[in-house]
Order: structure tokens, then C-alpha cells, then sequence
């Protein structure tokens, strides 16, 4: 007697568990006792002698309890049976157990799942059955059946079909919410993953216009050697002395970038080499917004190859233009040194650290992080309601 429960199944707990701690069984079993105890009570109490109970009369009470373990797999058909087993027990003549209780469980199980033309119907079916031959039968005063049991009766219906459907709609959105967060989730992975694919490619970039730098000094000092030969032997030395040594450190540094960067860099525009003796032009930018900031800059960018300077000049703009966008500070620092042949690089302000955590850390901190872990570095945050927002970065000074 199997059927399918439609309209958004996973709405309804078919789970071995409810509220991950509860099993569902265990729930149902103790729904349908309560039912079944409640009905052998009423029958057990009853001062209708129409009919005196007899073990059948039980069966029913316990029939109805035992139905609902069914009610999550096929709640239309526990619905069904339950309707037409209250109506088989008072063909029977039994002492009267109300409309209500039979049915309630029965009718909340089928709203629960969705399926609200069922209960619905089902209720407005068996309450005008039992109001016309409440009615025949003549034993009441109309107006109590009227009044009194037509109130309650509905009352009780009604209650239990929007309870179902309160749980079934608190449920979807449960799902859905979950469902939202599982998409944005994936949304935010993609999108990282996409600026982090990007700042590689920046880095590609860089590599580029570091290599056309040392070419531009190279082709010069080619020029000097071939103007000084057979003049100016000494200057002509000098000057191949340099093309060795800046195509040496160029070579270096492009065998290296190629071990990290596989795909060929696809530059679109060309950019200057940036370095750390330009961090004036950042700090005159956060002035301009308002923002003071204090540079103790330890180091020569000579002390650094090309590849980390840039590196470390990517880094500051990354954060001060964090800084100036969110941080709402006053104050910022910047700090930079060499120590044990590894760059270290800090970048403080007094905004509002933990409460800007979530629009801070974002897609410029995971460009930064990645090209970090590319230089054989590391880069962390930490922000709190004192201390405002911190950047530490560690970056060897050389590439190996």
C-alpha cells in the first residue's frame, strides 16, 4: 500500500533522526501510545451502554496508535484508513470516542507532508458525516451539536492541519536557508578561487615587466660596451660586468617563476615596476582620504629581488586600500624589515577590526595570501575591537 509523498518530499522527515538527536521511530512510537492510550481510556470510561466494549473495541483504540507509525513514509493512507476505521467502529455501535482524536494525528501527519488537499478534505467530509447522524440520531439538543461539538470539532481540525503545515513551511525554510548558504558558500569558493587564478596572472605580469626592466638595463649597458670598445676599455668592462649580472639575477628569478607559474601569463596592459621606494605615492593617497599613516620602512629594496619588492609594494596597496574602504580608521601603520633573510612586512590601523572581519577579509586577502604562498611566504590576519586590524606577512627576500 506504498505511495509517494509529493510536492517537495524532502520537506518532510523521512530521517532515521529528528532534530539530529531524536529518532523518528522513537517520536512516532510514543504519538501513536498517547493516541492509542487515550482512545482505550475514553472507551474504558464511557457510560454509553449502546453497546458495551469488547476486545474489538480496543483493537480499534490501538489500531488508530498504530497507524502512525506509518504517517512519514504514507501519510495519505494513514489518513484514509483512519477515516474510514473511526467510521467502521461506529457502524459497530461502540461507545462514542469523539471525531477528533482518531483523526487529528492523522490529519497533522498529511499537512505536514504537503499534502493539503487530503486533509482538508478528509476533515470537512467526516465532520459532515458525523454532524448528520448526530443529527438523525435525535439522542442530543440540536443546539449542542450545533454549538458546542461543531466548535470543537472544527476548532481541533483546524488546529491540527495549520500545526502540520507550520511545521512543513518552518522546515522549508530551513532547507531553503540551508540551501542559500550552501550556494553563496560555493558562490564565495568560486570567486576566490577566480581572484586567486587572477593574481597569479598579475603575478605573471609582474614577472613580465621585471624581465623587460632587465632588458631595457641590459640593451643600455650593451649600448655603452659597444660605443666604449676600442675607446674606453675599462667602461666597456663595466658595463658587461652589469649585463652579466643583471641578466644572471633576471634568469634566476624567471627559472624560478616558472616552476610556480606553469601557464604562460597573458598580460593585457603594461605596468611600471612597482617597489617599496614608491610606498610614498600610497601613503600621500591615504592621506588624502583622511587617514594618517606612519611608514618604518628597515630596508633597501635593493635588499630584495625584483619579484618579492613588487610582491611586498602589491601587498601594501592591497591593505591601505582596504584601510581607506573599510576600516573607517584614523591611524594606520606600516612597517617593514629584514630578518633572518626573510622579509617582514606589518600593516596595522585602529579601525574597527572584529566588526569589519567579514568585509575585510575578502578577495584581497586571499590575492595576497596566494601570492605570499607563491614567494615561498606566509601571510595572516588578526583583527579585534581594540587593537583595529592587523597584517603580518613573512616573504623569503630572495627566490630560491
Amino acid at each position: 500500500m506504498g505511495e509517494r509523498v509529493s510536492k517537495a518530499p524532502t520537506a518532510f522527515s523521512n530521517d532515521h533522526q529528528v532534530d539530529g538527536h531524536t529518532p523518528a521511530w522513537v517520536v512516532d512510537a510514543l504519538f501513536g501510545t498517547a493516541v492509542a492510550l487515550s482512545l482505550a481510556l475514553i472507551i474504558a470510561t464511557s457510560a454509553d451502554t449502546a453497546r458495551p466494549p469488547n476486545v474489538l473495541a480496543y483493537v480499534f483504540a490501538f489500531g488508530f496508535g498504530a497507524l502512525l507509525m506509518l504517517r512519514r513514509s504514507m501519510p495519505r493512507t494513514v489518513l484514509v484508513l483512519s477515516a474510514l476505521g473511526m467510521f467502521a467502529y461506529y457502524a459497530l455501535d461502540y461507545p462514542a470516542i469523539g471525531v477528533a482524536i482518531p483523526l487529528v494525528a492523522a490529519l497533522f501527519s498529511s499537512a505536514e507532508a504537503g499534502l493539503m488537499g487530503w486533509p482538508v478534505g478528509v476533515a470537512l467530509i467526516v465532520f459532515v458525516v458525523s454532524m448528520f447522524y448526530r443529527i438523525l440520531d435525535g439522542g442530543e439538543a440540536l443546539g449542542f451539536i450545533l454549538g458546542y461539538e461543531t466548535v470543537s470539532n472544527v476548532a481541533l481540525f483546524t488546529a491540527a492541519i495549520a500545526l502540520g503545515y507550520g511545521v512543513r513551511a518552518r522546515r522549508l525554510r530551513a532547507l531553503q536557508q540551508a540551501e542559500i548558504v550552501k550556494l553563496t558558500e560555493s558562490q564565495l569558493a568560486r570567486e576566490a578561487e577566480l581572484q586567486v587564478q587572477k593574481e597569479r596572472e598579475r603575478f605573471s605580469r609582474d614577472l613580465h615587466d621585471i624581465v623587460g626592466h632587465t632588458m631595457s638595463v641590459i640593451s643600455l649597458h650593451a649600448g655603452v660596451a659597444s660605443e666604449a670598445v676600442g675607446n674606453d676599455d675599462r667602461a666597456a668592462s663595466e658595463a658587461l660586468d652589469r649585463i652579466r649580472t643583471a641578466s644572471n639575477r633576471s634568469l634566476r628569478e624567471l627559472r624560478s617563476m616558472v616552476r610556480m607559474l606553469r601557464s604562460p601569463a597573458e598580460g593585457r596592459e603594461t605596468h611600471r615596476v612597482q617597489s617599496l621606494s614608491a610606498i610614498q605615492e600610497l601613503v600621500d593617497t591615504a592621506k588624502g582620504a583622511g587617514i594618517e599613516i606612519d611608514t618604518a620602512i628597515e630596508l633597501d629594496p635593493s635588499d630584495l629581488s625584483d619579484t618579492v619588492d613588487v610582491a611586498a609594494y602589491r601587498m601594501l596597496q592591497e591593505s591601505i586600500t582596504n584601510i581607506v574602504r573599510h576600516s573607517q580608521a584614523t591611524r594606520a601603520k606600516v612597517k617593514a624589515n629584514i630578518r633572518d633573510g626573510r622579509l617582514c612586512l606589518t600593516i596595522t590601523d585602529n579601525g574597527r577590526g572584529s566588526t569589519m572581519d567579514h568585509q575585510r577579509t575578502g578577495y584581497g586577502i586571499a590575492s595576497m595570501t596566494e601570492r605570499a604562498r607563491l614567494l615561498g611566504g606566509s601571510l595572516t590576519i588578526h583583527a579585534s575591537e581594540d587593537a583595529g586590524f592587523t597584517v603580518n606577512a613573512i616573504i623569503p627576500t630572495r627566490l630560491p
